[in-house]
């Protein structure tokens, strides 16, 4: 059920919050085998629905989420509740406060029942690098769910919760949302503060939503919205008011369709599976373009070394001493080394070593300088297609959800996963994930991409796609 609705029957006071809460809570504990959550707050999300239907039942507001059942990712702080990022590194860490999107959707009534599991620190494309193992795909237990959100993804697939937290870096909340079927929105770099948010890369992290439907996605991204003073990326502006329409008039709207997304890269049947979608939106009036975009055939480069070398600079500061798990040894040196090799895992030491060695003096021009000047290119160049057309559009990802161990060994064809995500990372522009159909039984997502600030018209184009 959407989370619309739900709120609406628990303000009413048609549902108990107590109801619904405990029914999420036996579904999660039903889905124990798909490695879903890393903890259940079964204790306190029961508390807070209780407090919740007694608030009510005063005649008090119940707020635009009452009720509503959550699942946050284990890189997003609860204060007093545990926060791994699905890392050994940080077993035993408690947060010590709430981060500031999660505080304003719990102050309209939503109730944590969980945590989710997590490529840890947010480095993955399938939910395999979690020191908690891996999540299953709902729709199909042999194939991942998507990464690194893939616990949020397969709580809200599994109808264990209408909506969850994710986080998205270079495609972490829209491709789970394209390999599980769901909605998953990114919106612009500094619309939802990142206070609270473990940092993976500081100047494209941002959290989002995984919901069923575009309208849960915009109530939800309305309430977390808004400056932050402890954020001073976060944006000023406010977000724009959206009209949730299932059939919207697009006469005269344009569509972009890059020819680097379309021509050379992908599975056939995925590309004419979302271009089938898109013409739904013809059918609503509106004309598909196609046009240029040449720096999106660097984006996947451009995206591992800028985020690799912001990766080795934040996690410095995770040497067992301040944070979390600590390995003996007989001196300081070797307790940082032992500490820093077993509690990071394979991937995240990659991205370390890969992004130390971007920023090292010799390299740096070679790699990460010149890595920055192609994403303020790629910035440049996508502001400028969006000034000749309304909405970008391409597939989510270029493959459906893939096997568990498929690409495991092969990390440069994980890494593929993400090639249309990175780009509107990369240029802090919103984009939002729809489902577009099924290929092989599995679903297929297309992503919308619009002008930097406004998200009402991914919701748009969305919802013009899903009706819902």
């Amino acid at each position: 059920m959407e989370a619309a609705i739900i709120a609406a029957a628990v303000r009413t006071g048609n549902r108990k919050a107590i109801d619904v809460i405990s029914g999420s809570l036996e579904r999660a504990q039903a889905a124990q085998d798909l490695g879903i959550f890393t903890q259940l707050q079964a204790k306190s999300a029961l508390a807070a629905a209780r407090l919740l239907d007694q608030k009510i039942a005063r005649g008090e507001q119940g707020g635009r989420l009452a009720g509503v059942p959550i699942a946050v990712k284990d890189n997003i702080a609860e204060r007093g509740q545990a926060m791994t990022a699905g890392s050994n590194m940080l077993f035993g860490h408690v947060a010590a406060r709430t981060a500031t999107a999660l505080k304003r959707l719990q102050a309209e009534g939503a109730i944590v029942i969980g945590r989710t599991n997590m490529d840890a620190f947010g480095m993955g494309s399938s939910g395999e690098n979690s020191a908690y193992g891996p999540t299953k795909n709902p729709l199909n237990t042999a194939h991942v769910p998507g990464g690194s959100s893939s616990g949020s993804a397969a709580a809200v697939a599994a109808d264990i919760v209408p909506l969850a937290l994710g986080s998205d870096t270079g495609g972490s909340v829209r491709q789970p949302a394209s390999f599980c079927g769901l909605v998953g929105l990114k919106p612009t770099y500094g619309r939802i503060s990142r206070s609270g948010l473990l940092a993976f890369a500081s100047s494209l992290d941002q959290i989002g939503p995984l919901t069923k439907t575009v309208r849960d996605a915009a109530i939800v991204t309305s309430i977390m919205a808004g400056y932050d003073k402890s954020d001073p990326t976060s944006l000023v502006d406010l977000m724009q008011p959206f009209t949730p329409k299932a059939k919207p008039n697009l006469e005269g709207c344009r569509i972009g369709m890059p020819r680097q997304c379309w021509d050379t890269n992908g599975n056939n049947a995925v590309n004419n599976t979302v271009r089938a979608a898109i013409s739904k939106l013809e059918a609503l009036g509106a004309i598909v373009v196609s046009l240029e975009i040449p720096s999106l055939t660097v984006a996947i480069p451009t995206y591992y070394l800028l985020t690799s070398a912001e990766a080795a600079s934040n996690l410095s500061r995770f040497d067992g001493i301040r944070f979390g798990w600590r390995a003996e040894a007989d001196d300081l040196l070797q307790s940082y080394v032992a500490t820093r090799s077993k509690g990071f895992g394979p991937e995240v030491q990659r991205r370390i070593l890969l992004g130390t060695f971007a920023l090292a003096e010799g390299w740096s021009d070679a790699l990460y300088r010149k890595a920055d000047a192609m994403r303020i290119t790629m910035r440049a160049e996508m502001d400028q297609a969006l000034e000749a057309v309304d909405i970008l559009a391409m597939p989510t990802a270029p493959t459906p959800a893939f096997k568990l161990g498929a690409k495991t060994a092969n990390p440069i064809d994980m890494y593929r996963s993400d090639i249309y995500t990175t780009p509107p990372s990369l240029t802090g522009h919103p984009a939002i994930s729809v489902p577009a159909g099924t290929v092989d039984g599995l679903p297929v997502g297309l992503q919308l991409v619009g002008k930097r600030g406004d998200e009402a018209a991914v919701l748009r184009f969305g919802m013009a796609v899903t009706g819902r």
